[in-house]
């Protein structure tokens, strides 16, 4: 599904956003791939190398590589460390020894927002290829508006370390301009629902040949938006899949709750609790109301600072481009009261134009396979209530309940890194993905069920190392 970058009439973001964005590391730089080994001097695990053709790809570069994990890639510039900086703690373990075959490359597309290997193309994928195949294989999409290598150290390094195939995709659009794809408001957001489709269907592909004999599972992963693709996926294409792990995913809903509909009372409200006084209790109270939990005022400064304010106009942008206001020359936040600013904001008001862009990308619950989410209580970008939460309902108001398994982790906030900057008050959701992937391994070979839909309390006297490691779901 190519996209033409149109929308010429949009206004460029200003330059803070933008520098905003390149400090959450949602741009990313180019990488460049090592040249193929010539013949005669491969090593053994890439003789089956020219049987790994990906399926409709414009353009592909195989590789055969002796590590495949971040320990290796990042020196021979098989990923992008800007791309998945700030998304994992620092005392992640990097699993070593992963030889095999990776395949980059990208679709038929027309919007150039990609840079990595200086491609300028969009629709770009990842597949790689472990000697050491266990029959399986995980399809990813990128978090936020990430590239390729987003997920490389939050899951891409444990999915080939376990012996799985790993693919994934740039969604077809990145960067905080993003918006600027498609031919109308919500076509970039619904084209990453495609891609990650299209990338599935190739990737099954691609490890029938190089293996000769189809995946045995199919799992479907992703956190934050990409956590959005694993549940529209099981919605819409439950075929492809045998089950999915949802870290955190994005709730888009036509009547709300979605990111228009809770992140302009926090850019509206923060600043008067943050400036104390008389307003300060009221701004609080308001704060809470909007979703955000009592016990995370610790983290409402850096995502105040970073977030909010990015992600809501970025979001608005792509899915009602005519509220022009956004785009103003000004301060980065505006204050109450301030007119055509998204701190006033208004979803309910817009027009009915504006829920039929999000339309394209809602979700409605009704997953056909396995899906185990989590999500941390402290979350301040995505709150609990407003998102997972309410997808949980979702899915057992559709009756799909038995399918589900919901895991709220207690202190755990949107992005590991966090962990490192509140030591000891944020607790790293790396672990809980760890347990999740390995209960729906367990709950698809042996038909043992995780542990019933729960709260994970935070360990009391757990240290940071601990943290680090350790997330049972019967917690």
């Amino acid at each position: 599904m190519p996209r033409a970058p149109q929308r010429h009439h949009r206004r460029w973001l200003r330059p803070a956003a933008v520098a905003a964005a390149a400090l959450t590391a949602w741009t990313a730089a180019p990488s460049a791939a090592a040249p193929l080994p010539p013949d005669g001097t491969r090593p053994a695990h890439c003789s089956r190398i020219d049987a790994a053709k990906v399926p409709g790809a414009a353009r592909q570069q195989a590789s055969c590589l002796a590590e495949l994990t971040t320990a290796g890639t990042v020196a021979s510039g098989h990923t992008d460390p800007a791309d998945w900086a700030g998304l994992t703690p620092e005392g992640l373990a990097t699993p070593r020894g992963v030889p095999g075959i990776q395949i980059d490359g990208y679709f038929p597309d027309t919007s150039t927002t990609n840079t990595n290997h200086v491609w300028n193309h969009d629709s770009q994928f990842v597949i790689r290829l472990p000697d050491h195949w266990n029959g399986g294989l995980v399809v990813s999409g990128a978090p936020g508006v990430r590239e390729q290598y987003a997920n490389d150290r939050a899951f891409g390094d444990w999915a080939v370390s376990q012996g799985y195939a790993f693919a994934a995709t740039d969604k077809g659009a990145t960067s905080a301009t993003f918006h600027r794809d498609g031919e109308a408001p919500g076509d970039a957001l619904a084209e990453g629902n495609h891609r990650v489709t299209q990338l599935t269907r190739a990737a099954r592909q691609v490890v029938a040949r190089r293996y000769q004999r189809p995946p045995s599972r199919t799992l479907a992963m992703g956190m934050s938006n990409g956590g959005y693709l694993v549940r529209w996926q099981l919605e819409n294409h439950p075929e492809l899949y045998d089950g999915g792990v949802d870290w955190e995913g994005t709730l888009w809903r036509t009547e709300g709750p979605n990111l228009l509909t809770f992140l302009p009372p926090a850019l509206r409200h923060y600043p008067a609790y943050a400036a104390g006084g008389a307003g300060a209790e009221q701004a609080h109270r308001a704060m809470e109301a909007a979703g955000y939990p009592a016990g995370s005022e610790f983290l409402w400064p850096f995502h105040h600072q970073y977030y909010w304010d990015l992600t809501q106009r970025i979001y608005r942008e792509e899915l009602d481009p005519e509220f022009d206001g956004a785009t103003e020359a000004g301060t980065p936040f505006c204050a109450p009261g301030t007119p055509a600013c998204d701190a006033d904001y208004a979803y309910a008001d817009r027009p009915r134009e504006v829920r039929k862009a999000v339309a394209k990308i809602a979700l409605t619950g009704r997953i056909g396979k396995p899906l185990i989410s989590f999500h941390g209580t402290y979350d301040v970008l995505l709150p609990i209530s407003r998102s997972s939460d309410v997808y949980a309902q979702l899915v057992r108001r559709e009756g799909r309940g038995h399918l589900h398994r919901y895991y709220r982790v207690e202190a755990g906030t949107h992005v590991d890194s966090l962990a490192d900057a509140f030591r000891g008050r944020v607790r790293p959701l790396v672990p809980c993905h760890r347990s999740a992937a390995t209960a729906l391994e367990r709950w698809l070979d042996h038909g043992v069920r995780p542990p019933s839909s729960r709260t994970l309390k935070l360990p009391e006297g757990a240290g940071p190392e601990k943290l680090l490691t350790h997330c049972p779901l019967n917690g």
